[in-house]
This record gives structure tokens, C-alpha cells and sequence, in this order.
């Protein structure tokens, strides 16, 4: 079992809003934050997470509790997987009372670091693949800084770890090794060289694997485990975080040796996906910093497929930034291998506005000549812009007019003021249904209040709120409608004397 001491110290290491930030996407709103809740669906967010509170809670289905509850009921775990996680994430060393269980994600740990040591010490004796990462201009340092490795065949990591006493089914739980149908354990990976996969606060989780055998599969990752989803990662992003916080820009390429290359060229806010598209789970992790993004793709069919999901799901979400697309057959990482790594600079200093290229896109897709098929373009140019404020659909009037080679009027006339009514505050039906409110705040923030209130006065005097105050005398500080309670900033704190008044 983790003992009690530890858990308590890792609580008191939490950040509630760098946690859920790693889930949602929290936007500032007076003292707390605020978010689509992720429990119910909804358009308006009501998911509110208080940080001098260190609690979340959710005004439309009641969802609400701490750090810990969050990952539990997010990631669908108990409580000390939740806490192991949040553990792992954070790079804190949890301790175990004598003579029990280390924990799975202690010893997954274990286990991904030990054979991440293996992999790294196969690509030194491996010269046909040293030879690939050589030809494709890969240097020695990028290799150690990004812990390039190697696996073998399938037998010789079997061998590894039973020789270094590391159990199997735990290699299984971390995506090391497979059960095949006759029940004999093989190894992933085979004959490819190896990308460790790392997460925001730099903990191994995975790994990536590029074939040297001429596989049909170039690339594959590791299986999604308790540790790893490929949805949620950004390759290299634990390495390029700090220029994208100080540079305040993030690129996105394809893959991975187009981050290798790239941040070996200078550009170390060089991230990339793991083999997927740009989902709207990565947003919260590309938030941070509040950096621009330039998205790096290549200009085939599928590369402008993908910009185009990505642009939209970018400027959907408010993000700055544009597009690159590496036409005629140039590949970003080969540019830069062959020695045009300024050529790449002067690319990626100008990107295409996300909306123009996605403007760009959608012409594309009708003869504009035929005034019928213009109509039609004109249609959904304008639908798409209806999904932004008259500011920035006005701004692309311009844009759309000279693409459609018609009238700024007519675009002109088609934005619409948007009304927006605000939403009204939560008001309190009385007098004293604040006061009972502001009296029950009170105690949850000093229980030591508790006793002179009841010393004082009948908690029948209540009227409204009786059972909330039942619930702070008998300390059920869990209740979400005390966590609600707590969040609501038009409830005010009594001093102890306004308290005693």
C-alpha cells in the first residue's frame, strides 16, 4: 500500500489547475477557471476549478472534487491507480508501507527505463541501422539527446528480461512485449529503430518504432496502456517546451525524425504528433504557453488533407498561426540533411492564416466559373465564417471577395450582428439565503468557527440552508453542493467578529 504520509505529501505538490490543464482546455475567468465539462455534454461551459480552493466543480450535472477525483473519474481508475499516475506524471517518488506491493506504475517505470537502456546499448552494436540514421543526416549528439535505440529480434529482449529479473506480465501491462496464440511472449518493436516517447514533465510512457527490414508498416507505437495514449502526446514536446514557452511558438510536423531534424537545425519547438492527426485532445497541452502554431506538412494529398483537419480544429479553437506545406516533393527533414536549413527558415516565416488556407481549400472544391458553383462555394465560405465573431469574418471579406472574384458589398451584407445575451448571474432568492450562505462559507473556511455558532444560536434558525450546515457541523466537506458553495464568488468570508454579529 503507498503510505499515507506520501499521499498526503503528493497532494500538497498538486497544482488543480496544471492537472485538469492537462485534460481540458481552462480559460481564466475572474479568480478561477472554466471549461466545457468533460462528465456531461454540454455547449455552455459550467465546469468551474477554483485554485485557491485546489477543487472543480460542475454547476450543470454536480461533478466535483479534487485533483485526485478528477484523474479517478476521467481516466476511469481507482485510487491509488489515480494516485500512482498522478505520481508518475509529476516525477514524484511515492513510498510503500513495509513489506507490501511497489505500486504497477513504480515497477512499469522500472521496467520502460531499464529496457529503454537496452534498446539505446542495440543501436551502438547495430551499424545497418546507425547507418539509416546516418544517411538521413541524423547527428550522434541528436541521437543521445533524443535516446534513439534499437531492437533486435524478438528473443533477445525475452532474454533481457528475464536476465534483469523484470516480469513479463508487467512488460505486457507497458506495451514491451505480446502474448501471441500459442501463449509465448514475443517482443514489439522488431528490427526497428526505437523513439522513446516521453510526457509533458519528461517521464518514459512509450515508445515509437521505425522499420530498417522495408516493413509495409514504416512506423509503429507502442499499444495504448495506463501510461500511453497517443492521442494525448506530442512527440519531443518535453524537449522543445521551454523555447515554446520563451519563443511563444510551437511547430507541428509529421514525424519523428522531422523533430529531430528539425530541432537540430535550431528549431527546438519542433513537436509532432505520433501517427494521428491533430485531435482536439492535444489542445490542451498545445494551450500552454499560449504559443502560435505553424503547422510543417507535407504538400501530397494526405498532407493537405491533414492541414486542413488541423487548421480548422485550430482556428475553431482560437490559436494564431498558419500553414506550411513542403511542396514539389521537398521533405523538411531531407532539406535540412542536404544542407538547406535557411531554405526551411524562409519557409516557415510565411505560414497561410489557418482560415485563408482553409478558405483556399473550400474554393478549390467548386468550378468558380460556373455561377451556380460559386453560389455553392459563396455558401459554404460563409457558413464556416459564420463560426467567428463580425470581427474576424469581416476581416476576410478581402480574402473571399478576390478568390470568388466577387463584391465586398455582397459579403458584407451577409455578416449578421450577432447578439449575444450574457448570462445572468445565479441570485440568491433573500437577504437571508445570502447570509445563511455567507455564514455556512465561513465555517467551511475556519471550522474552528463551528463552535461558536452553535454556542450562540439554533441551527433551526436556518431556514433555507439547514442541511448544508449539518453537513459542515458533521465535516461531509465532500458534498458537491459545499464544493459548489465554496466556488461561488458572490458568496463572501465573514470576518469572526461580522460572524459574531
Amino acid at each position: 500500500m503507498i503510505s499515507q504520509n506520501s499521499i498526503d505529501a503528493l497532494k500538497s505538490s498538486l497544482d488543480i489547475v496544471d492537472v485538469i490543464g492537462n485534460y481540458l482546455e481552462l480559460k481564466k475567468v475572474g479568480a478561477n477557471f472554466k471549461a466545457n465539462c468533460p462528465f456531461h455534454g454540454e455547449k455552455t461551459p459550467s465546469f468551474v476549478v477554483s485554485p485557491s480552493k485546489q477543487i472543480y466543480h460542475c454547476f450543470g450535472c454536480g461533478a466535483s472534487g479534487d485533483s485526485i477525483k478528477f484523474v479517478m473519474d476521467y481516466e476511469k481508475l481507482n485510487y491509488p491507480e489515480a494516485i500512482e499516475k498522478l505520481a508518475s506524471f509529476y516525477n514524484f517518488s511515492l513510498e510503500y508501507t513495509k513489506g507490501k506491493e511497489q505500486g504497477d506504475f513504480k515497477e512499469s517505470k522500472r521496467i520502460l527505463e531499464s529496457i529503454q537502456k537496452f534498446y539505446i546499448k542495440n543501436l551502438d552494436f547495430n551499424q545497418e541501422a546507425r547507418n539509416y540514421l546516418k544517411k538521413r543526416g541524423v547527428y550522434s549528439s541528436s541521437i543521445e539527446e533524443f535516446g534513439l535505440g534499437f531492437v533486435g529480434n524478438s528473443q533477445s529482449v525475452i532474454n533481457f528480461l528475464n536476465k534483469s529479473i523484470l516480469p513479463l506480465p508487467k512488460a505486457q501491462d507497458v506495451g514491451v512485449i505480446a502474448i501471441g496464440n500459442n501463449s509465448i511472449p514475443y517482443a514489439r518493436l522488431v528490427n526497428r529503430i526505437t523513439f522513446p516517447i516521453y510526457s509533458p514533465n519528461a517521464n518514459l510512457i512509450g515508445f515509437g518504432g521505425r522499420t530498417i527490414t522495408n516493413h509495409p508498416a514504416k512506423y509503429i507505437n507502442s499499444p495504448q496502456t495506463k501510461l500511453f495514449n497517443k492521442s494525448r502526446v506530442l512527440y519531443g514536446y518535453h524537449i522543445a517546451k521551454a523555447k515554446i514557452y520563451r519563443e511563444k511558438r510551437v511547430i507541428i510536423c509529421e514525424g519523428y525524425l522531422d523533430v529531430i531534424m528539425f530541432h537540430q537545425a535550431g528549431f527546438k519547438e519542433s513537436v509532432a504528433t505520433l501517427g494521428t492527426a491533430l485531435t482536439s485532445e492535444h489542445i490542451p497541452i498545445l494551450k500552454k504557453g499560449d504559443p502560435k502554431v505553424i503547422l510543417a506538412y507535407d504538400g501530397d494529398k494526405a498532407g493537405i488533407e491533414a492541414g486542413l483537419k488541423a487548421s480548422k480544429l485550430l482556428s475553431a479553437n482560437g490559436f494564431d498561426g498558419g500553414i506550411v506545406l513542403f511542396k514539389d516533393g521537398l521533405d523538411p527533414a531531407d532539406m535540412i540533411a542536404n544542407g538547406k536549413a535557411d531554405e526551411v527558415a524562409k519557409i516557415l516565416r510565411t505560414p497561410k492564416k489557418f482560415i485563408s488556407f482553409i478558405i483556399e481549400k473550400i474554393a478549390e472544391n467548386y468550378n468558380i466559373n460556373n455561377p451556380i458553383e460559386k453560389e455553392k462555394a459563396f455558401n459554404e465560405i460563409n457558413k464556416f465564417l459564420d463560426t467567428f465573431s463580425p470581427i474576424i469574418k469581416e476581416s476576410y471579406i478581402s480574402k473571399v471577395a478576390s478568390i470568388l472574384s466577387i463584391s465586398p458589398n455582397i459579403i458584407t451584407n451577409q455578416i449578421t450582428k450577432k447578439i449575444t445575451t450574457p448570462l445572468s448571474k445565479i441570485t440568491k432568492n433573500t437577504k437571508e439565503d445570502i447570509t445563511e450562505l455567507s455564514i455556512i462559507k465561513t465555517l467551511i473556511e475556519t471550522p474552528s468557527l463551528i463552535d461558536n455558532l452553535i454556542d450562540t444560536i439554533s441551527i433551526n434558525l436556518f431556514i433555507s440552508h439547514k442541511n448544508l450546515l449539518k453537513m459542515v457541523i458533521k465535516g461531509d466537506l465532500d458534498n458537491p453542493n459545499l464544493m459548489e458553495l465554496l466556488i461561488d464568488e458572490e458568496i463572501n468570508i465573514m470576518t469572526e467578529d461580522e460572524l459574531q454579529q
